[in-house]
């Protein structure tokens, strides 16, 4: 099995991106990827009190047994904290798409990005709606990729191929994200077509188990979205042995691991003015909860970013962020290691002394960049 950094797309799925006038900047802001045939699906989302209309609408969609056909996604405009109005366009979204693609309202998902509190311009969608699903092709997901961003410098795809009885498949997945990234879920959007059959159950386990090993280890800035969605659909056009379990379940869901796993650490390395890409691991934890807990806290320190982005080896920033998480650790126990922060990548290490369970989380450094992008974004 290979991972690779790069989008291709699965038997059957189209794809396509487009400018329709959401961003004043005139940059593409409308993408769709298409199934020619019905899909499972499934998703995840993020753990805000406070839900986009997206959001809303597609937790219901999922929640049902029925098939999906396409995924449409606007960035420039969060269509967040917009009322009933927020709902109706997502619907109004959804529902015109359909009628393009000559499939039924709930056959469709769809997702926002961008600014919160201001309605969709339901015209410039509609508009473009038209021409979106005109341009759907094979050869699209370039277009989709760049369609999705908002303050990221460059796109996100990645893609693994694996071999299921005799039949070869494909998983691709295309994101975005670069800022207001914090666990559970990072503000990103991940969409992730897959020409495997596989049961809904089995899709939706093997999901959350990526998700979790991915998007809710990394964090920028520690702040969460509320538009954070990850939507995957099967078509089954593989052909495949149906996957419910066993080998091919479990080579499924590592192939879907790694490219969650890439497309994670891309966002964290396209992390809004960082210098630095920063790994860190918590070992010698209680139990896995415990050391993620513990590397988290490091990683959301801003005192601990600062003094990274200032190749300051301070440890003390390290000690002090583990203590505030409230791990009960000895100092005697109590180990830090720290890699050369002269480079670009970064190593951290910690030793809590308290068990044999670890975990590793992706980080940036906090930079002056950062703070300017986010008090001029509006």
């Amino acid at each position: 099995m290979k991972i690779t950094a790069k989008g291709v797309l699965p038997l059957g799925f189209y794809a396509n991106g487009i400018a329709c006038g959401i961003k004043r900047s005139g940059k593409p802001d409308l993408a769709m990827i298409y199934s020619e045939l019905p899909s499972r699906a499934a998703g995840c989302f993020t753990c805000n009190t406070i839900e986009a209309a997206p959001v809303v609408l597609c937790r219901r969609r999922l929640s049902g047994t029925g098939y999906f056909r396409a995924i449409v996604a606007n960035s420039g405009n969060a269509n967040c904290f917009t009322g009933g109005r927020g709902l109706s366009d997502a619907l109004k979204t959804a529902g015109f798409a359909a009628a393009l693609l000559g499939v039924t309202p709930w056959e469709v998902l769809v997702a926002s990005t961008g600014i919160i509190g201001k309605h969709l311009p339901m015209s410039c969608i509609t508009g473009g709606l038209m021409r979106l699903v005109q341009g759907l092709s094979r050869t699209g997901l370039a277009r989709a990729q760049k369609a999705i961003l908002t303050t990221d410098t460059f796109t996100k795809a990645a893609s693994a191929v694996f071999t299921c009885g005799s039949r070869k498949v494909t998983i691709c997945g295309i994101a975005k994200g670069a800022g207001m990234i914090a666990p559970d879920m990072a503000t990103m959007l991940c969409f992730i077509a897959t020409d495997a059959a596989i049961t809904r159950q089995a899709l939706d386990k093997a999901l959350k188990s990526a998700v979790a090993g991915s998007f809710n280890c990394i964090t920028v800035d520690g702040c969460m979205s509320t538009n954070d969605s990850v939507l995957i659909m099967a078509n089954a056009a593989a052909a495949n042995p149906v996957i419910g379990g066993g080998m091919d379940y479990a080579t499924f869901t590592q192939a879907l691991k790694g490219v969650c796993l890439e497309l994670a650490k891309m966002i964290v390395r396209d992390a809004e003015g960082a210098t630095k890409f920063i790994t860190i691991t918590a070992h010698e934890a209680r139990d896995a909860r415990e050391a993620r807990s513990a590397a988290l806290a490091i990683a959301n320190s801003s005192l601990f970013k600062c003094a990274m982005y200032g190749e300051n080896p301070n440890f003390g920033r390290v000690v002090a962020a583990v203590g505030a998480s409230g791990i009960p650790v000895k100092e005697k126990d109590f180990k830090v290691k720290l890699g050369p922060l002269n480079k670009r990548d970064i190593t951290i290490g910690v030793w809590l002394g308290r068990g044999k369970s670890e975990a590793t989380v992706y980080t940036s450094d906090l930079t002056p960049v950062y703070v300017k992008i986010n008090a001029e974004y509006s």
